[in-house]
């Protein structure tokens, strides 16, 4: 395992963002000098979150708003999706190249789906409801990391000699898991029994050459993850970056664990991006 390197300062962008703020707090917790850039109030952007606010600055992170993207997800160089999510992977793949080549040093980082994120889109927690519907046939698997997880992965491999110019994918066996498989355990810890609505894997084709732009890239999205399991497509070498290989001391968040937090105290859903 490599030395623990000397704590660098770290600058997020986005970092006031769904999953900036997750890195941002990993950050300052493993000692760094932590800056972010953050969007600015406007028509499409809400005000930074007050306690949001309070909470960075009193633990030393400096705040400088700008509009800056940020973007996190699958590994874009191995997946061949639907064409409107194979266009917007086309335009991360354009970035990742001209990285390349103008010799900047990089670390890209495929932390595939997001899972308190799904877990809100897939099974509708917050919502009284006997239905779950089902993309395909519930049998893909899919690679759920938890938020928190994925901050403290970022802000390691940011910070690590091994990553660089290299990518880092982040695929832990705990947190692969299929649709049945994550309503089934829902459905133990909850007691409850839900009907399986299914959408057939041509609706959601059909779909994504229907609807209007960008209404059809999370359908894509969904078909790519949930119905082709693109994100379980690949192998991954042992020559490849696995965080949990590269960093085993680290406790991750199980989906089994993540799902009791759903019971005591369950995430809000980000945003209805996927109805």
């Amino acid at each position: 395992m490599a030395r623990e390197a000397e704590p660098s300062r770290i600058l997020i962008f986005g970092g006031t963002g769904y999953i900036g703020k997750h890195i941002a707090r990993a950050s300052v917790a493993f000692g760094h000098p932590t800056c972010i850039y953050a969007r600015p109030a406007g028509p499409r952007t809400k005000p930074l979150n007050l306690d949001l606010r309070r909470e960075f600055r009193s633990t030393g992170i400096r705040i400088i708003e700008r509009f800056v993207p940020s973007d996190f997800g699958c590994e874009e160089d191995k997946i061949t999706p639907l064409p409107p999510f194979e266009e917007f992977l086309e335009k991360k793949r354009k970035i990742r190249r001209a990285t390349e080549a103008a010799g900047i040093p990089f670390t890209f980082v495929a932390t595939n789906c997001l899972a308190a994120y799904f877990i809100n889109v897939l099974l509708h927690p917050h919502s009284p409801h006997d239905e779950i519907v089902v993309y395909g046939d519930g049998e893909a698997n899919a690679v759920l990391n938890y938020e928190e997880d994925v901050g403290k992965y970022t802000i390691k491999v940011a910070n690590d000699p091994r990553a660089c110019n290299r990518v880092v994918s982040y695929r832990p066996k705990p947190s692969i898991i299929s649709q049945h498989q994550l309503i089934s355990l829902w459905e133990e810890k909850t007691g409850r029994s839900f009907k399986r609505v299914y959408v057939p894997e041509e609706d959601l084709v059909k779909l994504s050459q229907t609807l209007p732009p960008p209404e059809n890239i999370p359908v894509s999205i969904l078909h790519s993850i949930f119905v082709k399991g693109d994100l379980m497509s690949y192998e991954i070498d042992d020559d490849d970056l696995e965080v949990s290989r590269m960093y085993p001391e680290m406790q991750l968040t199980t989906i089994d664990q993540l799902l009791n937090i759903f019971l005591t105290d369950p995430p809000e859903p980000a945003r209805a991006a996927f109805g």
